[in-house]
């Protein structure tokens, strides 16, 4: 009888045992899936916003210097950093400062850029408009380079200065130099020079 007796209270601790570990287990699990589903959408969130973001810089601005001595500055408004390449920048409402060492500042504005970070050579375009000392040249497209020490104005181009407005389709300026060829791309067409005066 007694042993009866211990069965049954074995069997019912055990009843309880299961009871207690499957209600424990079933809340744990739940839980812990929760907890996962959570963590889950929220890195998913974070991915998702650092990934449509990740490559937009807002105010940008770099400074470089050659071994020459010349400063250059280059502001733009926003910046995109090209994913192929991670040394260019496309940039947008761009200003540019370019300081010589030996003559007066040359400032360059434009709609849009491609800055190179390794060479610091520049792409201006849509709207470029270039101003040095009493000279403004406006154009569709500048190449810039402080290592070729050139500047390229293409696409309409339109020079002015105190005396003279000159319309041509390429004027190239040595930086260091100041020497400037003009020309037409095509030789039946010739460079138009007006006198304001």
């Amino acid at each position: 009888m007694k042993n009866k007796e211990y069965v049954k209270i074995f069997l019912f601790i055990l009843t309880i045992f299961l009871i207690l570990f499957f209600i424990y287990e079933k809340k744990f699990k739940k839980t812990k899936n929760d907890l996962n589903k959570v963590d889950v959408s929220k890195v998913e969130e974070v991915k998702e916003e650092f990934q449509s973001d990740s490559n937009i810089i807002k105010d940008v601005k770099y400074v470089s210097r050659d071994a020459k001595g010349n400063e250059y500055i280059i502001q733009a408004l926003e910046g995109e950093i090209d994913y192929s390449d991670p040394n260019i920048i496309y940039l947008k409402n761009v200003t540019a400062l370019i300081k010589l060492k030996n003559s007066d500042s040359i400032k360059v504005a434009s709609k849009f850029g491609k800055y190179n970070l390794g060479n610091y050579d520049t792409i201006f375009s849509k709207s470029v408009e270039i101003n040095y000392l009493s000279n403004k040249v406006t154009g569709g497209y500048l190449d810039f380079s402080l290592d070729r020490n050139s500047m390229i104005i293409s696409k309409k181009v339109v020079y002015n200065n105190l005396n003279n407005i000159l319309k041509a389709d390429v004027i190239e300026i040595n930086i260091e130099t100041k020497d400037t060829k003009i020309f037409m791309y095509e030789n039946s067409k010739s460079v138009n020079i007006k006198s304001i005066n």
